[in-house]
């Protein structure tokens, strides 16, 4: 019997999908979905019962709900780790950062894209964004609320990572954790602005590998989500996929559009021919790209050692939640998992189906799939189809504006 501490999962809520920003690289743009406190309790209740450590708050923008203390009060008295992801545009009112950390929250994570003013104002689709996060940063810390930084690695700011890094550092010295994203280039408005937003992979790769020098100096912690480990060998166990892999947890988003639950239990995405000579090749996700906004042809084997990677992520002191007796142990679960996977893969695919051309040697687009009975998420009502129309005009004479193009509605034929 092998032994081990229980999964950290952690879970998402969308607690609504507008905004007061315009990004043009925004995968989760306004839908006519809505949420009550009472549609979100259900999805709170989903995560106790299925045992999980925490919830995570996001949007859209989630501090516009006005039920957002209230949820935030009812996840934390049920025992869940209360996270929220949010642009800080209303914590950067200290009495609304006072009511959040009086209602449980525990961390919460700002994002911010670039310290340079004019970039983040590009990439915000407004003025005057920066000063309010950072006050955002500064109200959180203030009421007891731990701060985490969130990213989304971009063309525009994929040369100044590090120099980030650098003003965080400089500034704001409690800040202990940072969290890195590729953008996403399959959805919303980041799917038809890709020329615009999409970065290449050798774009970010110097800057990326700088601020992570300087965090690990530092002593500081980080997580990097959806780039390939032939992109940050030296640290690739901060990559998500590789952490949750070698793990073997999962992630459940209820999302507040058609989708609604998705489960991802498979982390593997898209590979290259020769993927399948690096060392790294079964804890690497691959390329995270159902868009195409990216070129496999970038990616390359690397060969170092595998074992030592697994090994640091199993006894990494920050994040207890899977620790396995031996290197011996951990084998012979992951050799079983994987071939649990490739089964469940070959019950999935239709009969004579082959892998898909783009992806030789993973499952590509099978990665994540659909909860089945799970709870309904949201629901769209008169009021709430109306708001959305109004905003989808509003956003419409952003987009003009601002030179980018609006993401297809939510409920059109695809």
């Amino acid at each position: 019997m092998l032994e081990w501490v229980g999964l950290a999962n952690i879970g998402y809520i969308q607690v609504v999908r507008h905004c007061n920003h315009f990004c043009g690289f925004c995968s989760n743009p306004t839908t006519p979905y809505t949420h009550t406190f009472e549609s979100m309790k259900v999805l709170v209740d989903d995560f106790v019962r299925r045992g999980y450590f925490g919830v995570i708050l996001t949007g859209g923008e989630p501090t516009l709900h006005p039920e957002l203390p209230r949820i935030c009060a009812y996840a934390r008295d049920q025992g869940l780790h209360v996270r929220m992801i949010t642009n800080g545009s209303r914590l950067a009112d200290p009495e609304f950062a006072r009511e959040m950390s009086e209602a449980g929250l525990q961390l919460v994570h700002v994002s911010v894209y670039s310290t340079r003013p004019e970039v983040e104002a590009v990439l915000r689709g407004m003025q005057g964004s920066l000063p309010k996060a950072f006050a955002a940063v500064k109200n959180a810390h203030e009421h007891g609320v731990e701060v985490n930084i969130n990213c989304v690695i971009n063309k525009l700011n994929a040369d100044h990572l590090h120099e980030n890094i650098e003003y965080w550092i400089e500034h704001h010295p409690y800040i202990r954790h940072f969290v890195w994203n590729n953008l996403d280039p399959s959805m919303g408005r980041a799917e038809v602005n890709q020329a615009e937003f999409t970065p290449r992979l050798r774009d970010f790769e110097v800057s990326l590998f700088r601020a992570l020098s300087l965090l690990y100096k530092s002593g500081r912690t980080f997580r990097v989500e959806k780039v390939p480990l032939c992109y940050m060998t030296e640290f690739a166990w901060a990559s998500t996929e590789t952490r949750k892999i070698v793990k073997g947890e999962e992630r459940i988003v209820h999302f507040l559009d058609q989708k609604q639950t998705v489960r991802q239990t498979d982390w593997e995405h898209i590979y290259a021919g020769g993927c399948s000579h690096c060392s790294l090749r079964t804890i690497c996700g691959g390329l995270f790209d159902r868009g195409n906004g990216y070129d496999p042809a970038e990616l390359a084997p690397v060969f170092v050692d595998r074992d030592a990677i697994v090994l640091r992520i199993l006894k990494d002191e920050t994040d207890p939640s899977y620790r396995f007796k031996s290197l011996a142990a951990w084998r012979a679960d992951f050799e079983q998992r994987c071939q649990e996977t490739l089964e469940g893969r070959a019950e999935k695919r239709p009969a004579g189906a082959e892998e898909p051309s783009r992806d030789p040697n993973g499952p590509g687009a099978m990665a994540r799939f659909s909860l089945n009975g799970g709870p309904a998420v949201g629901q769209i009502t008169p009021e709430g189809q109306r708001l959305y129309e109004a905003k989808r005009r509003a956003e419409a004479k952003k987009a003009d504006r601002l030179g980018v193009r609006l993401e297809r509605a939510e409920l059109e034929d695809k």
